[in-house]
């Protein structure tokens, strides 16, 4: 599965619920599948690639957050990964403004290598995944 490892200061040396799947909010009137394609673009600057897209469902992380996933099975380079950035004021309070990429690096781990990393709520599309791929 390819996983982002989520950029800026919060999540710097951790590895352990720090990795997610490219992921963000619908804009105004834009659809799930839609909104996912976008932001997989602007997270990780590359195009989605070609081929069939296998709906993973929905999870609710801790914060309330619906996150939608699809699985597509695909050749992609982590290291051709261009992140996109945000702005953060730090420190708080400061008014300085600091960019961060979104993501700092990126990689395809097996669902064993990859239960402990991601977001706890989205490891049930680690399961969902392996349930597609051993049938």
């Amino acid at each position: 599965m390819l996983l982002a490892h989520m950029g800026g200061p919060f999540w710097r040396g951790k590895d352990e619920r720090a990795w997610s799947i490219p992921k963000g909010e619908p804009l105004d009137g834009e659809d799930d599948l839609a909104a996912a394609r976008r932001e997989f673009t602007e997270e990780l600057g590359l195009p989605v690639p070609a081929g069939r897209l296998v709906d993973l469902g929905e999870v609710r992380q801790a914060s309330g957050k619906a996150v939608r996933a699809w699985a597509l099975e695909a050749d992609l380079d982590p290291g051709a990964v261009v992140p996109g950035t945000f702005t953060l004021e730090l420190p708080r309070g400061s008014g300085r403004m600091v960019e961060f990429p979104e993501v700092d690096r990126v990689a395809w781990l097996s669902v064993p290598e990859a239960r402990p990393r991601i977001v706890a709520a989205q490891a049930a599309f680690l399961d969902r995944l392996a349930a597609l791929t051993s049938s």
